[in-house]
């Protein structure tokens, strides 16, 4: 999967549950557990939301890795 993140960590890190990060992020609490889990890649509008509400970059919890069979 080329596209990892790290949101579930600074989520955890910032004592927010899914469904109040979810609430703050204006998705669904099962939006925020698919993009943890890698099923579902936000919209770049999402990320930047993501990033703000953890205090972050988008760098910081996004990170594009290329696969090497491609």
């Amino acid at each position: 999967m080329p596209l990892q993140n790290k949101v579930k960590e600074y989520r955890t890190a910032a004592g927010i549950n899914q469904q109040e990060f979810g609430r703050l992020v204006g998705v669904s609490r099962q939006t925020i557990s698919s993009i943890e889990c890698g099923d579902y890649h936000p919209s770049v509008l999402v990320a930047l939301k993501i990033a703000k509400i953890l205090k972050t970059t988008v760098e910081d919890v996004f990170e594009y890795v290329e696969d090497e069979n491609e």
